[in-house]
């Protein structure tokens, strides 16, 4: 987890709601989190916030290299939602200012510790 900060980390499951972007899974619904690059990395994909998502982990282990709208359709199968829907949130969800987010994520770690233990807190409160 060393590849990105941790506020910025914060930041972006922030963002996306505590929920995996593809399926939905949510934290309270008992997901671990994790970030996926939309475009690969292996494909040239970049660290950068506007390229990752929050991803549970078992669509970020099951999507691998595979292309977004591929994945999406794969996704559709089993979650609530139509391949085109999990991909125009995706593309909303992208290009949301993160500043406001790293704000948020810098108080709650401030006041909680890791992010392991702000999701912790975030989880028992609900």
């Amino acid at each position: 987890m060393r590849w990105i900060r941790p506020t910025s980390r914060l930041a972006i499951y922030l963002r996306d709601g505590m929920a995996c972007a593809w399926c939905g899974f949510a934290i309270e619904d008992g997901a671990v989190l994790t970030l996926d690059h939309c475009k690969p990395r292996i494909k040239g994909g970049t660290n950068e916030p506007s390229n990752l998502v929050t991803s549970c982990v078992k669509c970020n282990c099951s999507r691998q290299d595979r292309s977004m709208s591929s994945f999406a359709k794969s996704v559709s199968k089993y979650s609530m939602s139509n391949a085109k829907d999990i991909i125009n949130h995706i593309a909303v969800t992208r290009k949301q200012d993160l500043s406001k987010y790293r704000k948020e994520a810098k108080d709650l770690m401030k006041r909680r510790g890791t992010v392991g233990t702000t999701l912790e807190s975030a989880i028992a409160q609900m």
